[in-house]
């Protein structure tokens, strides 16, 4: 049944590769349910609360991602997009937290108005491959960045903006072997190399927790996030139905709502993109397979956001992970996804896992992620110069979208000046100029 559903045949994957890609996805993306409170609760929003619907919306939307959509990606609370709820919209805006949900809402109805009618899978295909291309490998080079900022092995510095740490610091040769030897599992093609890679280098960091007592790895009685009076937690369902739905439509909250989907919008397009064009899930066009259902789930997963009670869902990227790992259908997602819901009443045991244990694993998926720059035509600049631009700019800025802004101006400017502006589909040049109007934003 699993494999008529999912085709798993016609994708060259079987249920084992598939369970065990969704439980590397997960493990990837499993710092969601702690992070994303963590930022929220800053708002004044309960803490118990905000982790609750994290879970509730990582759970329905991913099975949705999966069963629906049929592709191998995890959706939860975006990075991000929970940062600018809490510290832009929030604590600089002054704006009341329920208020800020309701635009959540609000910015989900147009997703989903986008979705229906195509507009969102037209965007997609307006993306010139070469700029497909360019936005996938700077992906992986955030992913890899994301990684190394994780194990703290790579640092701010203000004489350089950053350098490596210290070689002296137990956490940073933790990360080391466990890198190492994840790799080597990697290389050698060991079945289940991400989870192993993970579970080992959670062990490696076992004596730090009771030696050094650091909070960001496994800890033994000293206060983290979550508190270890046990293993069990009520979920907290106080949230659900708290938004504002008529204060989040004033004038002064539509550019709320704009900064939502237009950032929410090409963190989830990039997302397609990227995973697709690293793992070859296109369809006989070369555009990502099943575009249309999985632009609609995010678009459900924003909505859903405003309702249960956190920032907007979006697909994530950490699902290469899980693609990394041989994972090929939506039952990926739906493995990842009903993992998510045990940690409603059991999230203390995610500290079990620390960062720098799933680190290696996104620095090698950025490897993974990097497949695409061979398709760049560097011997015509008027197509790798704007690839190039996205391609550094999204780690250098630390997102995704300046990234996506950048490479689609670059590319209208340059094929105009060297005489193709026929290659500037018209969508894009619509894109663009929302793209100008949200720098304008400071969005």
């Amino acid at each position: 049944m699993l494999n008529r559903y999912f085709q798993l045949s016609q994708n060259d994957t079987n249920t084992r590769t598939e369970i065990i890609a969704g439980v590397s996805t997960f493990l990837a993306t499993m710092y969601i349910i702690v992070v994303n409170p963590a930022i929220l609760s800053q708002t004044g929003m309960p803490f118990g609360a905000v982790l609750t619907a994290t879970v509730l919306l990582s759970f329905f939307c991913s099975l949705m991602m999966g069963l629906y959509a049929r592709n191998p990606l995890v959706v939860a609370p975006g990075m991000g997009l929970n940062a600018f709820f809490t510290f832009t919209v929030v604590k600089t805006m002054g704006v009341s937290w329920q208020t800020a949900l309701g635009s959540v809402f609000w910015a989900g109805v147009l997703f989903m108005i986008l979705s229906v009618f195509n507009v969102r899978t037209h965007i997609v295909r307006a993306i010139p491959k070469q700029l497909r291309y360019g936005i996938a490998s700077g992906i992986g080079l955030f992913i890899t960045l994301i990684g190394f900022e994780n194990a703290k092995f790579v640092v701010a510095n203000p004489a350089t903006l950053v350098s490596v740490a210290s070689f002296k610091d137990p956490i940073i040769l933790t990360f080391v072997v466990g890198l190492l030897l994840t790799l080597v599992l990697v290389a050698r093609r060991v079945n289940g190399a991400i989870i192993l890679g993970i579970l080992a280098t959670t062990l490696l960091a076992v004596p730090i927790g009771r030696w050094w007592g650091d909070a960001s790895v496994i800890n033994f009685g000293q206060k983290t996030l979550v508190n270890w009076s046990g293993f069990f937690a009520a979920p907290d369902f106080s949230l659900i139905g708290q938004l504002d739905l008529t204060g989040s439509l004033t004038w002064a909250m539509w550019p709320v709502i704009f900064a939502f989907v237009f950032t929410d919008l090409f963190d989830s397009l990039s997302t397609f993109v990227g995973v697709a064009e690293a793992a070859n899930l296109c369809d006989e066009n070369g555009d990502p397979r099943h575009v249309g259902p999985s632009l609609l789930t995010d678009a459900v997963a924003t909505l859903m956001g405003g309702l249960v009670g956190t920032s907007p869902g979006t697909a994530y990227i950490e699902s290469a992970v899980g693609v990394e790992q041989g994972g090929r259908t939506g039952l990926v997602a739906v493995v990842a996804g009903l993992l998510f819901l045990p940690f409603m009443f059991l999230s203390p045991l995610l500290s079990m896992i620390p960062a720098i244990a799933t680190a290696p694993a996104l620095v090698i998926v950025g490897a993974f992620m990097m497949k695409p720059v061979t398709k760049i035509h560097w011997h015509q600049l008027d197509d790798a110069a704007p690839a190039f631009l996205a391609m550094t700019i999204i780690p250098f800025s630390y997102s995704i979208t300046q990234g996506i802004i950048w490479g689609f101006l670059s590319w209208a400017v340059v094929k105009v000046a060297v005489g193709k502006a026929s290659e500037v589909p018209l969508v894009l040049w619509v894109i663009n100029v929302f793209a100008i109007l949200a720098l304008a934003l400071g969005h």
